[in-house]
C-alpha cells in the first residue's frame, strides 16, 4: 500500500502538482498543527501552514510516504489548480434521492450559460461524485468557493485541497476516468467565480407587493436583513428570513409569488447566483408553511 500511495505521490509531482500527506484511509491532512509545532524543519523559522508545506519534491515526498501510507493531497493553489467538485447530495433514509446530483447541475449550467461540457483530465472520487482539473489561468488568483455555481457543486483553487488519484478511503478509491490533458478553465467560468467588485450601497427597493400591512413589514424587514447580510453567511440569512415570512403566506397575509420575487431581488444583488436564490427561497418558504401554527397560536 505505502508502494502503491507513494507512487500516486509522485506522479502527480510529476505533473507539477504539490503534494501533502493525508492520514491513511482518510481525507485529513497528516501533518501538525500549529500548537503542536515542533520548529524544525519547514517550521526552523516560524509555523508553516500546510499550503506552504506542499511539495513537489520527489526526495521529500519519499521520506513522508516511507513513514506510513498516506493518502495524497493536491494543493490547488500551489499546484496552479482550480478544481471543480462535483458532489452527490446528502441522502438520509432516501429523503433526497430525487435531488439532482453536482453532475446533473453542472451540466444544466452549462446549458443555461450555451456552453459545452468541458473535456478535461476527470477523476471518480471515492463516494461516486467528480472532480474536474483545470488550470488556473495565467494572472488569476481564485479561492474555494462552495454552492456559487450551482448546488452541489464546489471549487477548490487557493487555499484548498482536493484528494488525489490512487488514495483510497474506506468508501472507496479516486481514480481518473478521462485522461485527457488538463484544460485552461475555461473564461465563462473564471468569470462566474472571480470575486464580484464591491457593491455601493444604495436603497434597497423592493417589488411592489399587497397584503397586510403586517405581512408587508416583516417581508421588508426581511429583505433589509439580507442585503446587510456578511459573504459567507448570504445563503444562511436568506433561508432564515424566507422562513420567517412564510407563515404570512401560509396565512394568506400576501402572495407567495410576491414573497419570491422580493426575496429574489434582494438575493441577487447580494451576490448569490439565480439558482441559488430559487432554491433556498422554494424550501425555506415551503418548510415554514408546513409547519405554520394557526395566526390564533402564533
Amino acid at each position: 500500500m505505502n508502494e502503491h500511495l507513494l507512487k500516486a505521490a509522485l506522479a502527480a509531482a510529476a505533473d507539477g502538482w504539490a503534494v501533502i500527506p493525508l492520514r491513511p484511509g482518510d481525507k485529513r491532512p497528516a501533518l501538525h498543527g500549529e500548537a503542536s509545532c515542533p520548529a524544525i524543519g519547514d517550521c526552523a523559522g516560524g509555523h508553516r501552514k500546510w499550503e506552504q508545506r506542499a511539495t513537489t519534491d520527489p526526495d521529500r515526498i519519499r521520506a513522508a510516504w516511507s513513514h506510513s501510507a498516506f493518502n495524497v493531497g493536491v494543493a490547488t493553489g500551489p499546484s496552479g489548480l482550480v478544481v471543480i467538485d462535483l458532489d452527490l447530495p446528502k441522502t438520509k433514509n432516501n429523503s433526497n434521492a430525487d435531488t439532482p446530483c453536482g453532475v446533473t447541475t453542472f451540466q444544466a449550467l452549462c446549458e443555461r450559460t450555451d456552453q459545452p461540457l468541458p473535456t478535461t483530465r476527470t477523476v471518480r472520487t471515492a463516494s461516486g461524485g467528480v472532480h474536474l482539473y483545470f488550470t488556473a489561468p495565467a494572472g488569476a488568483r481564485l479561492g474555494n468557493t462552495a454552492g456559487k455555481l450551482a448546488p452541489l457543486i464546489d471549487t477548490r483553487a487557493w487555499g484548498g485541497y482536493v484528494v488525489g488519484t490512487g488514495s483510497i478511503t474506506a468508501t472507496g478509491c479516486y481514480e481518473v476516468i478521462d485522461t485527457a490533458p488538463v484544460a485552461v478553465l475555461p473564461e465563462w467560468l473564471l468569470g462566474l467565480l472571480q470575486p464580484q467588485a464591491p457593491r455601493k450601497a444604495g436603497p434597497l427597493r423592493l417589488p411592489a407587493v399587497s397584503g397586510s400591512r403586517a405581512a408587508q413589514a416583516a417581508l421588508e424587514r426581511e429583505c433589509v436583513v439580507v442585503s446587510g447580510a456578511p459573504d459567507k453567511q448570504r445563503n444562511t440569512t436568506l433561508n432564515r428570513c424566507a422562513f420567517k415570512v412564510g407563515r404570512f403566506v401560509a396565512w394568506g397575509d400576501i402572495p407567495r409569488h410576491e414573497v419570491e420575487e422580493a426575496f429574489q431581488a434582494v438575493g441577487e444583488a447580494r451576490g448569490l447566483t439565480a439558482a441559488e436564490c430559487r432554491t433556498t427561497i422554494r424550501s425555506a418558504l415551503d418548510c415554514s408553511i408546513r409547519k405554520a401554527r394557526p395566526r390564533d397560536a402564533a
